[in-house]
Formats: C-alpha cells, structure tokens, sequence
C-alpha cells in the first residue's frame, strides 16, 4: 500500500514540475536557450522546408484569387457605364462569387431585355495543382486551351417578336469543339461567309437565316473586325433553345443572345465595350428579322420533330418505369406470401426452386 501511494506521489510530482530536458551530448550546432527551455535549429530542418512550402502556397493562392477578382471587378467597372444607360438596375451590388474563379453580375430593367446574366469563368489562378495541371494538358491536347472567360447571356422579353432559330458567329477555334459543349448548335451547319473576318465562321439552320441576321448587324461586324476586340471574341450566338438537350419539353420557350468572350487583362479591360454596346443595338433591331414562309416552315417542322421525339423518349420511360415497378410489386408480394409460410412450405418451395435451377443447367450442359 505504501509503494502505491509513493508510486502516485511521483507520478504526481511529475506532471506538477517541468523536468528537465534531455539533450545529446554530441550535438554542437547553434543553440538557443531560455530557463528550461532549449532550441537546437540544425534538428529542423525538414520542418523548415515544409513551413516554407506552405508559406509559399498561401501565398500563391492569395495572390492567385486576388488577381482573379481584380480582373473580374476591372471588366465590369469598365463597362458599368454602358451598363448604367442600358438597364435601369446595372448590378445588384458589388459582383457575386462562388468561390475563385467564378463571379456574376445580374441586370435588368431594359426595353426587350428581360434580363442580362454576365458570368465570369476564370482560370484557377488560387490553386497552383490545377494550373500546372491546366498547363500541362494543353501540352498533350491541342484543342485544349484553357482561358478565363466572360460571357454576357441576354435573356429577350417574352413580347419580343423574333422567329425560331438557332445562329451564331464562333470562331474557328471555338468551333471544333462548341457543340460539345452547346446543345442547341446541333442544330446547324457550319459555313463561311465573305463578310466575316477570316478566323470567324457562321453556324445557322439555314441560308436565309443567315442572309436576314447579317442584313441588321452591321455596327456588331465591324466590332467584331475591330483588331482590339479580335483576340478576345469567342462567339455570338442568338438561340431558342436550350444549351442542354431536355428531357421534356419546355413549357415556357426562351430566347437568348449570348456573347461569349475571353476576359481581358486590367489594361485592356474597356477594349470590348464598344463590342457590347454593338449587341444592345443589334438586340434593338432584331425583329427585323423577316424570313421566307418556307424557311419558317422548315424551322417549325424541325422543332416539331424534336418534341415529338423528346414526348416520345419521355414515355417510353415511363413505361418501362411502371414495369419495373409492377414488377418489384409482384416480387414484394411473393416474397410476403413465402413469409408467411409455415417452415415446412418454405423448404419444400426451396427444395422444388433448386430442383428446377438443377433441370436448367443440365439442360443448357447437354445442348452445348
């Protein structure tokens, strides 16, 4: 009993006093001391390469992100102005982010505009991983060539009187791939035209369509030939349609005129107004527009066409949906039945289920 108690008394002593420490005889490097405690810098060294990675990536990301969000606040300071004549509510506040590299600006309050959604769609400058992965895979993959973007989707009023189609001006680079990534230019076929600088094809259903849009647009052609607009236009695109394939149909249509961009540095951030204001005018005339009646018939027949399929898709889905249904019913109803079996039936159902699954494999074995 008396060891115990000792043996507490010691342990207790132990954690009330600060022993002293331990240290290596043979060590001989720069050394710090302070009452009981000692610092012998030579034993961290891996400690230091870590603090000083870590320092180093927060410093990274920090600068990373606040680049980000300057040229984002640039382009749209830049173009506030224009915003501010156009809309009677230019922005709901300062720009809205979601996370880095994401930022928005919502306006409205225009005549034939309902509503202009600006997305800006960075580059991961916060994240030193996925930039030197970005840069490595546009090494190995041509087509790959990531860029900050910023794209202006006006939402047209519901009383804004423009036919159905589907048209726009891409750039030949963004072309290879745009599909890809827009629905609704399924719907046409790419040519070039004359009146176009030669880095920018036209994608339409149809000649006509093409013809009338081109007759109304232009002060948005020679912005778009403007030589301090070309490096940064991607594509303008105005559609009925959505930029996902749906799986039902819509029941309210939208249109929308889309310009898409890569985003310009600080110093060159007012270099696309003159393009934007090109696309307010150009949204001003477009009921202009006056197709063929063959030419409407053609667009109507086709949208019919793709909601049929789509009403057609949509039910067949259905159908297999209650089958599967009516079939998991029918299991859960057989296996309540065998539950309330006595034991006897059920190892007599189990014993006529082996028998039967017996029958099929010798049956498949002598057919073989």
């Amino acid at each position: 009993m008396a060891s115990l108690l000792l043996s507490s008394f010691t342990n207790l002593t132990q954690l009330l006093f600060v022993q002293p420490p331990v240290l290596d005889g043979e060590y001989d490097g720069l050394e710090y001391t302070w009452k009981f405690f000692v610092f012998r810098p030579a034993l961290f060294k891996n400690e230091v390469f870590l603090l000083a990675a870590v320092i180093m990536y927060g410093a990274f990301f920090w600068f990373g992100s606040k680049i980000n969000s300057a040229r984002a606040d640039s382009w749209l300071n830049a173009h506030m102005g224009l915003l501010e004549k156009q809309f009677s509510r230019p922005t709901a506040g300062d720009l809205t982010a979601d996370g880095y590299t994401d930022f928005f600006n919502f306006s409205t309050g225009r005549r034939n505009v309902a509503s202009l959604h600006t997305v800006f769609t960075l580059r991961p400058r916060h994240d030193l991983f996925q930039l030197v992965y970005q840069t490595a895979w546009s090494l190995i993959d041509l087509l790959y060539t990531p860029k900050d973007d910023v794209t202006l989707d006006f939402k047209l009023h519901t009383t804004v009187s423009v036919p159905d189609f589907v048209w726009a001006l891409i750039t030949k680079e963004e072309s290879n791939s745009i599909k890809n990534e827009r629905w609704d230019l399924t719907f046409t076929k790419t040519t070039e035209n004359p009146s176009l600088p030669p880095n920018v094809v036209v994608m339409s259903e149809y000649a006509d369509v093409t013809d009338n849009v081109l007759k109304i647009a232009g002060p948005l052609l020679e912005a778009i030939k403007d030589p301090k607009i070309q490096p940064y236009f991607r594509s303008f695109t105005i559609t009925d349609q959505p930029r996902v394939r749906p799986s039902v149909v819509p029941a309210n249509k939208e249109k929308h005129v889309t310009l898409s961009l890569a985003a310009p540095p600080p110093s060159h951030a007012t270099d696309s107004v003159r393009l934007v204001s090109a696309v307010f005018d150009f949204i001003d005339v477009l009921e202009k527009v006056n197709l063929r009646p063959e030419t409407k018939s053609k667009l109507k027949k086709t949208r019919e066409d793709f909601s049929k399929t789509v009403k057609d898709e949509a039910e067949r889905e259905a159908r297999e949906e209650a089958a599967d249904a009516k079939l998991a019913a029918k299991r859960r109803a057989e296996e309540e039945r065998i539950a309330n079996l006595s034991a006897a039936e059920q190892q007599k159902l189990l014993e006529r289920d082996r028998k039967r699954n017996l029958r099929k494999t010798q049956g498949k074995v002598v057919k073989k």
